[in-house]
């Protein structure tokens, strides 16, 4: 079990950082394309940069920990502790 929790965790770190290249790589996209179509400002950035990146992480993160939970063995001792007897 202490294996699976572990390949389940080393699985998460990998996927936080796609998420995160993600994320880098979804804002940049983002401000070059209002950059290409306009004036940036610095209250845009910071918009683009809240908006964009803190979306993506949150939201692909939370994806990544319930599947992190399924397969390091979390949810099913939930689940057997919960059982009845």
């Amino acid at each position: 079990m202490s294996t699976e929790r572990q390949q389940a965790s080393a699985d998460f770190r990998r996927v936080m950082k796609l998420i995160l290249i993600s994320g880098i790589i979804f804002t940049m996209g983002a401000l070059a394309y209002l950059g290409a179509t306009g004036e940036l400002y610095l209250h845009m950035v910071v918009a683009v940069i809240g908006g964009v990146f803190i979306s993506v992480l949150l939201g692909c993160g939370l994806f990544a920990a319930a599947f992190f939970s399924d397969k390091s063995g979390h949810d099913r001792n939930v689940t057997d502790a919960t059982r009845g007897n």
